[in-house]
């Protein structure tokens, strides 16, 4: 059995593979058709978001960790200072947002694999004492700490589970 024979759309034909593919008009424009969706696509999953994985809505890269009664959120912001980045709380949301610029000209830009422009995290967050939440940057580090109200640490119900 040949390999072909496994590709539904060859069994049972005979395809004769020419030498002159090349110069065909059809199968040169599928080639360079499938070129150019592969370039298009090549680096979305590398790449923020994902760009369509979690880094699309990845950037920046943040950590959540809960220990004593305190979610901290840490957020990776390298080439900002403090004053590029807005953060609020309200509603039991937490919001990170700000504007990474560009130091150089796009005319001098050959090639380029840095992140610019201004973007958003929106981190949702339940029974946060909002009058203590606090944040710290430092090195391109954003550290914010939220303390936990009493309530949301006593109103924890266990779940048991069940071997069927």
């Amino acid at each position: 059995m040949a390999i072909r024979d496994l590709i539904p759309f060859y069994r049972g034909r005979d395809i004769a593979v020419r030498r002159d593919d090349d110069h065909n008009p059809f199968l040169t424009l599928h080639r360079e058709m499938n070129r150019l969706f592969d370039d298009v696509f090549r680096g979305f999953d590398a790449m923020p978001g994902d760009r369509l994985g979690d880094r699309t809505m990845g950037w920046p890269n943040i950590e959540v960790s809960e220990a004593a009664g305190e979610i901290t959120v840490t957020a990776e912001l390298p080439g900002l200072g403090e004053k590029d980045v807005d953060v609020q709380l309200a509603g039991g949301v937490l919001v990170i947002a700000g504007e990474k610029k560009s130091e150089a000209q796009d005319k001098d830009r050959l090639f380029t694999e840095r992140c610019y422009g201004r973007f958003e995290r929106r981190i949702p967050l339940e029974g946060i004492d909002e009058s203590k939440a606090s944040a710290v940057f430092k090195n391109g580090l954003l550290t914010v700490k939220l303390p936990r109200t009493e309530a949301a640490m006593t109103n924890v119900k266990r779940i048991a589970i069940n071997a069927k």
